[in-house]
């Protein structure tokens, strides 16, 4: 077993975690206590930008539902005349910019999420100085920033936190990393703005959310058909996301036939990966499929997702958002 697939195993009650994890965990730990002390006390400098600034990330590490929450924030932002804009570190990609993505960006230059909420119709900057890809999004006239997976990026000043939880896995066993799953202590959730549950049972001050989806489409053709068309099909199941156990226990409550095929995340598909050599359907998450495009078998298909929470979840953000734009 791999060092991540042994860490992940204790993390979530299925095994013991190495003995020197713990020692780690405290050093973590400390070098975490101590980056927020400097950004707080004004010794790192951090950076204020001219517009409203809202940040969704977790305090775990692995998927949660970040990317799927971001792109219905960003729709529900210009529902109600907000004119948001996407800033990313572009994980996975080789861009360093700051730079905008313009029409039909590259994957494997830009990243799988950053190209998945461009497609979606948002802006979209990537960079590793998050406030220099911002404020290019600030020219090109947005008027909200909304910052994927940056809930530890502090040099991005925020008005607005919202964290993801995964309502299944919850924070495994609440320890630092690489202890535990925790990027940050559980105090933490007591300072943001809104805490948002993914799946399973929403606690207490919790928003709950879901990811609603019942449709296939052909990569190469476009065709669409209802998910249950697959119902008792041996399928290849691909995905290379956070928590891939997620999509494959998905398609099987639809009673389909899983044969899984977990990857990394952000994995970078290459050619013949996706063969599997017996003609079975291939399905896969949108953020794989952003890159299997030229890659992907006649039979593959895109399995698309959104994610559904309560329009006053929405009505609340953008009120502390006008709120900030005032102040």
């Amino acid at each position: 077993m791999a060092l991540a697939d042994t860490l992940a195993a204790a993390w979530y009650g299925k095994g013991a975690a190495p003995w020197w994890t713990a020692p780690l965990a405290g050093l973590y730990g400390g070098v975490t206590r101590l980056r927020r002390r400097l950004y707080r006390s004004g010794l790192w400098s951090s950076v204020r930008l001219p517009v409203p600034v809202l940040v969704v990330g977790n305090v775990s590490v692995g998927g949660t539902g970040k990317t799927p929450l971001t792109i219905a924030l960003a729709e529900a932002l210009r529902a109600r005349g907000f004119r948001p804009g996407v800033v990313s570190r572009g994980y996975g990609g080789t861009e360093q910019g700051p730079l905008l993505l313009g029409d039909k960006p590259d994957p494997a230059r830009f990243g799988d999420e950053p190209c998945l909420i461009h497609a979606a119709g948002t802006p979209v900057a990537v960079g590793r100085d998050r406030p220099a890809a911002a404020r290019l999004l600030i020219d090109a006239g947005c008027d909200a920033i909304l910052a994927d997976d940056g809930l530890q990026h502090y040099r991005l000043r925020r008005d607005v936190e919202i964290c993801v939880i995964d309502g299944a896995r919850r924070f495994g066993n609440r320890r630092l990393l690489p202890a535990g799953p925790l990027r940050e202590p559980l105090a933490r959730l007591g300072e943001v703005d809104f805490r948002v549950c993914n799946g399973g049972s929403a606690e207490a001050g919790e928003v709950p959310m879901r990811l609603e989806g019942g449709t296939a489409l052909a990569l190469r053709d476009g065709v669409t058909q209802s998910l249950d068309a697959f119902r008792g099909q041996r399928v290849h199941a691909v995905a290379g996301i956070g928590n891939p156990e997620r999509f494959f226990d998905d398609l099987r409550a639809r009673g389909i036939e899983v044969v899984p095929h977990p990857f990394p995340d952000h994995h970078a598909y290459v050619s013949g990966e996706l063969d599997f050599g017996d003609g079975a359907a291939v399905l896969m998450t949108e953020k794989d499929a952003v890159k299997c495009a030229a890659l992907a078998p006649a039979q593959a298909w895109v399995v698309p997702v959104r994610a559904v929470l309560p329009q006053a979840f929405f009505d609340a953000v953008a009120e502390k958002l006008v709120a900030a734009r005032r102040s």
